[in-house]
């Protein structure tokens, strides 16, 4: 549900001229091959992607200009091969727009690590909560979370689980698979939350970030995905980002309550399957618009949120939504409301998208962001002009790519 990583999560386991009021992100790409990811990968650094290669495999494809840009921050793609992403020296940790980089490292997101992962949660107290109670609704009753039907990829919309490695170990979100503009019917676009990419003020970008869509889509317990071969947990394969932009307002307001970045907690993924040459929109056959109208809460009749919840009572292996009439939630007088809906749904589901119907069609119009300590409602940041532009400039620069 939320955005956030709370001390629970811990335990277990957000512009430059043109993006003046966004942000953005320039990823640096290149492709490593690893024989696959094993024990315990914590980012502690006991063991992550298996450094053993065969002969002939351990080569890294670097396109030209890479490898200095690399090692403009420090990084050794061998040495990162080799399970360097798991060093997270805070004086070295990677926090500026145009410093995210994502090798793609073959295998390393295995079934049995994508259920090791914990929620990444953005939790606030009820006191936080009503600090801006002069221009927010009443809290909302709770919702109690639906399990959506299977399989996911006829009954919901393109949602999808997002992993990536934090400090903390293997985390996980949620997202939707975004129409692009300039590439219709050939997007490879993915919606999250900020907080799903970049720790915010007080860390920078994570590591490892894909994207797995209809992950479960038939919906099998955890117990039964213990023993489920690769196509069962992930049907469309795994993608990963290989460009990524979130807000300047996450990036320097985020917190692991929100903050004062909560309001501008989105992030838009540009990603490459691990295998394959289509794009994610054609593999999944399925991709939704983004309204950036912003409406106020009072002229929305219902909203819904998707996503994979994670923290108890639920395990991060299903699916679930919650329907609910809008009102707005403000943490701040000097920043833009929330949308807010009851739902109980947790962790894990922070980054999952919000859904309404505009003149008959299902568009994104928000996404997780927080939530209370007592899992009874979900907040989502408004998607306007600061949105827009983030998207904007993902599909013009790399939406081709």
């Amino acid at each position: 549900m939320r955005s956030t990583l709370t001390p629970a999560a811990k335990q277990r386991g957000r512009r430059r001229t043109l993006l003046a009021a966004t942000g953005l992100v320039a990823a640096l790409a290149l492709t490593m091959t690893a024989c696959g990811g094993s024990g315990d990968d914590q980012a502690s650094g006991k063991s992550g992607a298996d450094a053993s290669q065969p002969a002939g495999q351990d080569k890294v494809e670097i396109p030209a200009g890479l490898a200095d840009r690399l090692k403009e921050h420090g990084i050794d793609a061998d040495d990162w091969k080799d399970g360097g992403w798991k060093d997270w020296d805070k004086d070295k940790w990677l926090s500026e727009a145009k410093d995210f980089v994502n090798p793609v490292i073959e295998g390393l997101w295995k079934p049995d690590r994508m259920l090791s992962a914990d929620e990444a949660d953005k939790t606030i107290t009820t006191q936080d909560a009503a600090a801006g109670q002069g221009v927010s609704d009443p809290e909302p009753a709770p919702v109690q979370a639906e399990a959506e039907k299977t399989p996911y990829h006829d009954n919901a919309a393109p949602v999808g689980k997002v992993f990536f490695d934090s400090p903390e170990g293997s985390m996980v979100c949620s997202g939707t698979v975004i129409k692009d503009v300039n590439n219709p019917g050939r997007s490879n676009l993915v919606w999250t939350a900020g907080h799903c990419v970049h720790a915010g003020g007080a860390g920078g970008w994570y590591r490892n970030i894909v994207f797995v869509p209809a992950y479960n889509d038939l919906g099998r317990s955890e117990a039964e995905l213990g023993s489920a071969a690769a196509v069962e947990v992930a049907p469309y394969g795994n993608w990963w980002a290989d460009w990524v932009s979130t807000s300047n307002g996450w990036i320097q307001g985020g917190s692991e309550t929100g903050g004062d970045g909560a309001a501008y907690d989105y992030a838009v993924l540009h990603v490459k399957p691990e295998q394959g040459a289509k794009s994610l929109e054609e593999t999944v056959g399925a991709a939704l618009d983004v309204d950036f109208s912003a409406p106020e809460a009072a002229e929305v009749d219902s909203m819904g949120a998707w996503g994979y919840p994670a923290g108890p009572p639920y395990n991060g292996s299903q699916m679930f939504k919650c329907l609910d009439r809008p009102g707005r939630l403000s943490l701040s007088a000097s920043l833009p409301t929330m949308y807010r809906i009851g739902c109980t749904m947790t962790g894990g589901s922070s980054g999952g998208g919000w859904f309404r119907v505009v003149d008959g069609e299902t568009k994104l119009v928000s996404n997780t962001s927080i939530g209370p300590t007592d899992n009874t409602w979900l907040a989502g940041p408004q998607l306007g002009q600061d949105a827009q532009t983030v998207y904007e400039y993902m599909s013009e620069t790399y939406g081709g790519q």
